[in-house]
């Protein structure tokens, strides 16, 4: 059973880093998941310490990942009704996943320089606003990534102190 949920455990590991660019997967509460499948086996000791902080941090990254968009947005100038825009280019995107990875990328974008356009803001102004989200999205997306190569890092680390009672078959003594 350990072996199994420790290749279940990688496999959300892998997933969760593909999640970080896929919009469709929430890609640091998945390679979460992968931790957990991973102490779950009888051969690591449960540390609830470590899966608390992990999971706390999977949660922030999961939370900002929809309001650094519209950070983004405001930093470059936005106004409440391009943060608006980002956000229900965002929503968008997930509920109408049509553009694939690029909806992601283009609703956001879209929802920006539509809610300037009706917010009054010259064509500068909006596209200014526009590129504040884009910025934003690529923000979020590298912090995903790194959290979920940190956690990947953390599931090697983890397998490796423990490798003797998760593999007996192959470190024998």
């Amino acid at each position: 059973m350990d072996i199994t949920l420790f290749f279940l455990g990688f496999i959300f590991m892998i997933v969760g880093i593909l999640g970080s660019f896929l919009p469709v997967l929430p890609g640091p509460p998945v390679s979460w998941i992968g931790l957990l499948l991973l102490v779950l086996t009888k051969a690591i000791p449960n540390d609830w310490w470590f899966l608390g902080i992990t999971f706390l941090v999977a949660a922030i990254v999961f939370a900002l990942d929809y309001l650094i968009p519209a950070i983004g947005t405001r930093k470059f100038g936005g106004s409440k009704a391009g943060m608006a825009g980002t956000i229900i280019g965002l929503l968008v995107a997930i509920l109408f996943p049509i553009l694939g990875v690029f909806g992601i990328i283009i609703w956001p974008f879209i929802g920006a320089l539509i809610g300037e356009l009706i917010n009054k803001a010259d064509n500068k102004t909006a596209l200014k606003a526009a590129f504040g989200s884009f910025i934003g999205f690529l923000t979020g997306t590298f912090l995903k990534f790194v959290v979920t190569i940190i956690y990947l890092g953390l599931f090697i680390a983890k397998t490796w102190e423990y490798k003797k009672e998760l593999f007996p078959f192959f470190f024998s003594s």
